[in-house]
């Protein structure tokens, strides 16, 4: 969770830390970038200007170790022919594409493709093919276009290179977790953000969970368990050390779930308790037996059916009749957003 205090200047990373899910809030983003100068980052400071405007074979270099595979080398191939544009040419096309013009917009996007390259290969080996990367990129560099005001006087290339950011980390995070957080949770994780932004300027310093709790109005063991949700994923693959022969994974040995899984598995028991909780106590013990939902160990109808005294076809009408009540869309959107998609 960020809660630096903004200078007058502010990094993809400060954006990113404080808005993990930015299609959530892109006003308050789009606030953000008109009253600071968006720069590139620390981990972008050797993204030079010449590997966005030279041809593809002289300015975008690839890791050795990168073996291309013929789709790849003959996109690289095609974007490395596309005329790169002065700045006169980027603001004009600018304008006519905040005005709809559809060809503007193809131009705009297909000039900067090359851009997306150059970030996308910074995150190799952290679990999505190259050509996955660069069509993630791709997609976050369609949004920048959709989004960005020339008027502003920003540089369009690093007002992309956030959005083209964004998309590949959103992908690679998602695809990292076996389970998804769901919108709900979402809307309350950036609502923490932003109380927490607002105490850090208001107190000069980084506020407590116990602060930010009572300001948002939740139980602070609340607050720490969402905070844990928007921890973006670290690739097992990543080097380790100054030789870079090991990888984190090498030193892991708990193989139960990472601490944001943790966290959404916590929240989504909570979810189905409160679920649970508009069951009759008899409908509810009945579920949780026959789904093992206290121990782990699912009951047979049978097994339940002796418990309550009762017959297994008996269990069955009720099971049958509980579940029906829980598929109702006004209660099951809930559990539903945590499911993959």
């Amino acid at each position: 969770m960020g809660n630096k205090k903004y200078s007058d200047k502010i990094t993809p990373e400060e954006i990113l830390a404080d808005y993990p899910y930015p299609e959530e809030n892109l006003d308050e983003i789009e606030d953000l970038i008109a009253e600071h100068e968006l720069v590139e980052g620390e981990e972008f400071k050797d993204l030079k200007q010449e590997e966005i405007t030279e041809g593809l074979e002289e300015g975008l270099e690839l890791p050795e170790e990168i073996e291309l595979d013929d789709p790849v080398k003959m996109y690289l191939k095609e974007i490395g022919k596309i005329p790169l544009l002065t700045p006169e040419e980027e603001v004009e096309l600018a304008k006519r594409a905040s005005e709809g013009d559809e060809e503007a917009k193809k131009k705009l996007i297909e000039a900067n493709l090359r851009l997306v390259v150059s970030v996308a290969k910074r995150y190799i080996g952290r679990g999505l093919l190259f050509l996955d990367l660069i069509q993630e990129g791709n997609l976050g560099l369609i949004k920048a276009v959709e989004k960005f005001d020339y008027r502003k006087g920003f540089k369009f290339s690093t007002y992309a290179t956030w959005w083209i950011r964004q998309a590949i980390t959103r992908a690679i995070a998602d695809q990292a977790r076996t389970i998804r957080i769901p919108v709900h949770m979402v809307e309350t994780m950036n609502k923490i953000h932003k109380v927490t932004r607002q105490l850090t300027q208001e107190l000069g310093r980084k506020p407590t969970d116990e602060e930010v709790a009572e300001r948002v109005g939740l139980p602070v063991e609340r607050i720490r368990e969402i905070s844990l949700m928007g921890q973006e994923p670290l690739s097992l693959e990543m080097p380790v050390g100054e030789d870079e022969d090991n990888r984190l994974a090498d030193f892991i040995e708990n193989k139960g779930l990472s601490p944001a899984d943790y966290a959404v598995q916590e929240s989504l028991k909570r979810d189905i308790n409160e679920l649970l909780n508009e069951l009759s106590e008899r409908e509810r013990e009945i579920l949780k037996l026959r789904f093992g939902l206290v121990d782990n160990q699912p009951r047979t109808l049978e097994e339940v059916g002796k418990l309550f005294n009762v017959t297994r076809e008996r269990i069955r009408q009720i099971e049958a009749k509980a579940l029906r009540r829980l598929r109702h869309p006004s209660r099951s959107k809930k559990i539903k957003d945590y499911l993959e998609e």
